[in-house]
This record gives structure tokens, C-alpha cells and sequence, in this order.
């Protein structure tokens, strides 16, 4: 099975897209894959992607640091010094925006579990879905976390104050099934919080092709914040705020100075990563990946 294999948008629908350019998977099969965008609600997607059922392999990489915890090379070990700080920071962040100091909580592709070990340990009742096997269990072996396979989504009945996806949305083969079973999970006035990357910050537009977060094959759809907007609004839900994800120019930067191998790669990660913040710091829809604060609708049961 192929997914995204005619002209039409995965969010909107419309047939008004067009060819943007090609993306090489660095990371496992480096393979070529178009990336097409709708005209009409900004979405680009990832035309031709494998199916769900056949992208498993794509992951199968120690390259792919949130599924595997490797902490081999200089940018892996990079990510583990930040996330021990970025995870108290998400803490904190949904306490703020749930206005609750405990809860309950799902997590929606929660790799090895480190942020749902932070939220039980900070007293909320948590349950996190991950897709792969082995990434499951490492979570049982890091964290005593009991993930549970990803399509157990649509058998959950419980209702949540605060629903997370941490990177997770542009991965999701069944889009608009995903946000509709969301939003039916959520308690009337409960959070979502979506954090996606953003191909219309500074490093978005000034890597191009090379830009790392594209992460073809396994990224479906790249979403700006007008196609997030639109996106949601469909599922009755409303963007309340956005928040940056400061470091993730730095990271994303940083990879793709490393796919490409230019001399003194690293010097000009770092300078495009502060660059790209820069804007962001007034407009936060402008950083390199973006936490979109999500309400749902009181008066929707």
C-alpha cells in the first residue's frame, strides 16, 4: 500500500497543489521522495510516502534518537544534555495551560517514555501510546512504563484533561481519524498540545530541500501555522496559543550541516539556529517547531 499517492491534500482535500521539490532520507534509505504543498491551506506533504504497514523500516535506525536513546555522536549526545532540561520545561508548560497541578494525561507516541516517567512522577495519571515493539519494551526497561501499540487509540474511553503529541502529528497516517477520536478524548475545555516542526521558519526557508526536519519518509506532512489553524478548526478545535521550541533550530540545524557536509558545519548550525529564533522571539509562529496550545470547545461533549 502507498499513502498520499494521488494530487490532492491530506488536510483540506483541495486538488489545487503543486510540486515543490526533493528530499533525500539521510537517515536510513536515502531515498528520494517528492514534497508536494496545497495552495489553497499552506499544508505540504510527502507525495508517494510508504503506507503504514511499510514504513516501519524507516525507523530502524540508531539515527532516530527518540526511538532508540542512542547517545552515539556529538549531536545525539547534544539532545540528551537538552531534553533532560526541555522535560521539566513540557512540565511545567502543561500545568500552566491545563491550570491543573495533576490529572490525567495520554501521550500520543511516546518513544521510550521519558516525558510520561515526568508527568507520573510529578503526580498525574498518564497512559502513552508508542507504534513500535522495541521501543515499547525499552520503555518498560527504562521507565516500568506499560505503553500501549498506537491503534489502541481508537479502543481508549476514558476522557483526558490533557492530550500530548510531542512531534508526532506530521508522522500519523490517518489524519483526520486521529484528530476526530482526539477531540472526542478530551474533557469539554481540556488541552491538546501539538508540536510539529515549522517550514516557514528562517532555517525552514533557507535550508530548502536539505532542511532536516522535512524528515522524509517518515514525516507525511509539514505543516505551517495556517495549515495547523485550518487543520484543527475542522475538528471543532481552536488554537488558544503558541509557544517556541527554542532549541529545536539549533538541532535541526545542526542535522542537516551534518547531512551536508559542509566545512565548519557546526559554526553555521549555530549561527542559522540563532538567526531563525530571532523572529520568534516576537512571534512564536515563526520558531524552527512550534507548540500549538489547543482548547476544545466547552459546550462539545
Amino acid at each position: 500500500m502507498v499513502m498520499l499517492k494521488n494530487s490532492q491534500c491530506p488536510s483540506c482535500g483541495g486538488s489545487n497543489v503543486s510540486f515543490c521539490f526533493n528530499c533525500i532520507d539521510h537517515s536510513v534509505s536515502l531515498q528520494e521522495f517528492a514534497i508536494w504543498a496545497c495552495n489553497d491551506c499552506t499544508l505540504r506533504f510527502t507525495k508517494d510516502a510508504p503506507g503504514q504497514n511499510e514504513i516501519t523500516g524507516y525507523y530502524r535506525s540508531e539515527a532516530y534518537v527518540s526511538h532508540t536513546d542512542s547517545q552515539k555522536g556529538l549531536i545525539n549526545r547534544i539532545y540528551h544534555v537538552v531534553r533532560n532540561f526541555t522535560m521539566q520545561n513540557k512540565r511545567r508548560l502543561v500545568k500552566k495551560v491545563a491550570q491543573k497541578y495533576t490529572g490525567s494525561l495520554l501521550d500520543i507516541g511516546a518513544g521510550t517514555g521519558s516525558f510520561l516517567k515526568t508527568m507520573k512522577d510529578a503526580g498525574w495519571e498518564v497512559l502513552g501510546l508508542e507504534p513500535d515493539d522495541e521501543t515499547r519494551e525499552r520503555a518498560s526497561q527504562l521507565h516500568q512504563l506499560q505503553l500501549l501499540p498506537s491503534e489502541s487509540l481508537f479502543n481508549v474511553q476514558q476522557k483526558y484533561d490533557v492530550i500530548t503529541m510531542w512531534h508526532v502529528l506530521e508522522h500519523v497516517h490517518q489524519l483526520h481519524e486521529y484528530l476526530a477520536k482526539i477531540e472526542s478524548l478530551l474533557f469539554p475545555g481540556g488541552t491538546l498540545i501539538i508540536a510539529v516542526p515549522n517550514y516557514t521558519s528562517f532555517d525552514g526557508r533557507h535550508y530548502r530541500q536539505d532542511w532536516a526536519a522535512y524528515d522524509v519518509p517518515r514525516h507525511l506532512y509539514h505543516f505551517s501555522p495556517k495549515a495547523m489553524k485550518r487543520l484543527l478548526s475542522t475538528h471543532g478545535m481552536m488554537i488558544e496559543d503558541h509557544k517556541p521550541m527554542w532549541f529545536d533550530a539549533f538541532y535541526v540545524s545542526m542535522l542537516t550541516e551534518k547531512y551536508k557536509r559542509r566545512f565548519l558545519g557546526l559554526i553555521r548550525a549555530m549561527l542559522t539556529g540563532a538567526i531563525s529564533n530571532i523572529p520568534a522571539i516576537f512571534d512564536p509562529r515563526k520558531c524552527s517547531s512550534v507548540i500549538y496550545i489547543v482548547k476544545k470547545e466547552s459546550n462539545r461533549s
